[in-house]
């Protein structure tokens, strides 16, 4: 079997890159290095890849590459790249995610129907829903995005759709909530709430740290998204959620016991784009491929602090 991973770099395209190697895939990694945070972490994240027979990586952009020779190559494609963040998809930076989460799903949708693919699985996330509707979320809730970022997310998921119906294309959509673990993008809560209970510098808290998270564990996202090119049904959406609902206060209380330090927390207003909570009803994917999270938030957490601890992060 071969698997094309875009975004193979990153943080959860990475550690999906060594689950599949390890499983017997030959990977084929499409990253194009985005500066969204230093190259050096995305290169480190490669490490355990760079060098083996079973692995090959193409640095270059979606838009940029002749995608119908890759495809060919291929028997299923994990499309997680994406320009991140929720904070910074406002005002001329939308420009960004035009092209990297909108315009590149198309293209690699347009140069997926000139082959033929066992699985095209999208990878969406909780941004979609928005604040409004009822908790748990549910895939068949109202998405109403309230960031620029939560939009180009459903536009991605509305164009595989569309490819779907009118190509037939087997694809599967898949909705991560709040990945974190070993090698998460430094801008993220966790990652920065574990260097600032270590250095003692400021955490930024914006709101009143009662808003709530689905939190999911890396290998838990990775396995689901495996299962899901498997077995999801084509056509499908599934929440990939932690499987529990955790307000900050708590992630900061959790994070104290398992480091043995105070956190220096600031507290700020709440940003544009930021979502109330998240928690996402996970029985669909349950149901139709056996999603069963299994890493809890402590234990996850400690990982973390590991791998931080081990690529000396601090």
């Amino acid at each position: 079997m071969i698997s094309l991973v875009t975004g193979a770099a990153g943080f959860i395209g990475s550690t999906l890159s060594e689950a599949l190697v390890d499983s017997g895939d030959s990977v084929i990694g499409l990253d194009s290095f985005l500066d969204y945070y230093p190259r050096s972490y995305k290169e480190s994240n490669l490490c355990k890849l760079q060098g083996k027979n079973d692995f090959e990586l193409i640095d270059g952009a979606i838009q940029d590459l002749d995608l119908a020779q890759i495809l060919g190559r291929c028997d299923r494609v994990f499309h997680l790249a994406a320009q991140a963040g929720v904070r910074s998809s406002w005002g001329k930076e939308f420009s960004i995610y035009t092209q990297n989460n909108i315009l590149a799903t198309q293209h690699l949708l347009e140069a997926a129907t000139k082959v033929n693919l066992e699985a095209l699985v999208f990878a969406s996330s909780s941004a979609v829903y928005g604040d409004a509707g009822a908790l748990p979320m549910r895939e068949d809730s109202l998405l109403r995005p309230i960031s620029p970022y939560g939009v180009s997310k459903l536009a991605g998921e509305k164009l595989v759709d569309l490819y779907h119906r009118n190509y037939e294309l087997p694809t599967v959509s898949i909705r991560y909530f709040t990945v974190y673990g070993p090698r998460q993008r430094p801008d993220m809560a966790f990652h920065r709430l574990l260097k600032s209970a270590h250095s003692g510098e400021k955490f930024p808290l914006f709101g009143d740290g009662s808003q709530t998270r689905d939190f999911t564990f890396v290998t838990d996202a990775v396995s689901a998204t495996i299962a899901a090119a498997s077995n999801g049904a084509r056509g499908q959406s599934y929440n990939i959620g932690g499987g529990s609902q955790i307000s900050m206060l708590e992630v900061i209380e959790c994070i104290k016991h398992i480091t043995g330090r105070d956190i220096n927390v600031e507290q700020l207003s709440i940003q544009k784009g930021d979502m109330r909570d998240t928690y996402a009803d996970i029985s669909r994917a349950k149901n139709d491929f056996g999603y069963n999270p299994s890493v809890s938030l402590t234990d996850g957490l400690s990982r973390e602090l590991k791998w931080l601890e081990t690529s000396k992060l601090f």
